[in-house]
């Protein structure tokens, strides 16, 4: 049993789980390194606390697993039925996972009447935002290739590309880096576009005096990057370089606060504090940061609610933002690693005000 699997055995036992399903295929390939596919069907990794292990897969999505994982896969056909089995297996208090979709959770609950169901995402949650050394130097990678793809964005948005052009500009310049896809569906937003966090890009171009927001990630290897920098088409307004300024003292301030043994609630403050005392507190709508490795969102969250103690080797995103509907929208996004006496900061782009000058 790798040491990742043990440490999820014994979070079991402090939690006294009898057993624990998982179908979150991201979890199961942290935990066993498997890729999983499963369509509609049900495929579900159930470890019990004698550390017995069984990984329920429909025979349509064929795959095989070292024998030193000592997993017994369970096959079933479309027209079994595996909930059945699972259900005779399970013991007294049964976790399961955020991932566990209630088609399936429903009947099984129902098939087991002797067990207890309740969610328990956080046990897999937790271990996995401690990354390891490999994981570390992964997401160094993947955000140095972001930093480079960031540089070649910047040389472009002068020419005045629509917002769906430049994402085409992106998609090229991963692609030339080696990497192997988005992390997300970037954003490419211009103007009053920027005063929507999740805006979704368009055709149109920017004008002078705009913002531009870039927010943007891809996947090497396996592990994700995500940054956001915030450029001017054009001399900005008094007000837009403000806003900017606020947001850039919001984002160090931030940086500066991380360290193991405070709370992630505690960052999210130093933040915004920043953007409050300058007046624009109503226009900081989001929580700060979010956890981030296999995928672009993980466990982790950094926001007022979340007062859970930061540890070595947390990988999160520290991202202020004002967003002035109508108007213009400003956000600077960097991901932090946590070390013993602070952090190291993944990105290296510039975030210094940085003016487009327009080519167009």
């Amino acid at each position: 049993m790798n040491q990742r699997l043990e440490s999820l055995l014994q979070a079991m036992k402090r939690r006294a789980l009898s057993d624990l399903l998982i179908c979150d295929p991201f979890a199961i390939y942290y935990l066993i390194d498997a890729t999983i596919e499963a369509g509609e069907r049900f495929s579900c990794l159930h470890l019990n606390s004698n550390g017995q292990m069984w990984l329920y897969q429909n025979r349509l999505f064929p795959i095989e697993l070292p024998d030193e994982l000592q997993v017994e896969i369970v096959w079933y056909s479309d027209h079994e039925q595996p909930l059945t089995g699972l259900a005779a297996s399970l013991s007294t208090r049964v976790g399961v996972d955020k991932k566990f979709l209630a088609r399936f959770l429903l009947p099984l609950i129902e098939a087991a009447p002797e067990s207890h169901f309740e969610l328990a995402s956080e046990l897999v949650d937790l271990i996995r935002s401690r990354k390891d050394s490999a994981e570390c130097e992964a997401m160094r990678l993947a955000s140095h290739l972001n930093d480079t793809a960031m540089g070649r964005m910047y040389e472009v948005l002068g020419t005045g590309k629509t917002e769906l052009e430049m994402v085409d500009v992106l998609r090229k310049a991963y692609r030339d880096l080696g990497c192997d896809q988005f992390s997300f569906e970037p954003i490419i937003a211009y103007g009053a576009h920027a005063s929507d966090p999740h805006h979704q890009n368009r055709d149109s171009k920017p004008v002078r005096g705009d913002s531009i927001v870039v927010d943007m990630g891809c996947i090497k290897d396996g592990y994700c990057s995500d940054m956001t920098r915030t450029f001017f088409y054009g001399e900005p307004s008094e007000r837009g370089r403000e806003v900017y300024e606020t947001v850039l003292a919001a984002n160090l301030n931030a940086i500066a606060t991380v360290r193991p043994g405070i709370s992630h609630a505690e960052v999210d403050a130093a933040a915004r504090s920043v953007i409050e005392a300058a007046g624009y507190g109503p226009y900081f709508t989001h929580r700060l940061g979010h956890g981030i490795g296999l995928e672009c969102h993980e466990g982790g969250d950094v926001s007022q609610g979340n007062t859970d103690l930061i540890e070595v080797g947390e990988i999160f995103s520290i991202e202020p933002g004002i967003y002035l509907p109508g108007e213009l929208g400003v956000r600077i996004e960097d991901l932090v690693l946590v070390t013993e006496d602070g952090c190291e900061l993944l990105n290296k782009y510039p975030k210094d005000l940085m003016i487009v000058e327009a080519t167009d």
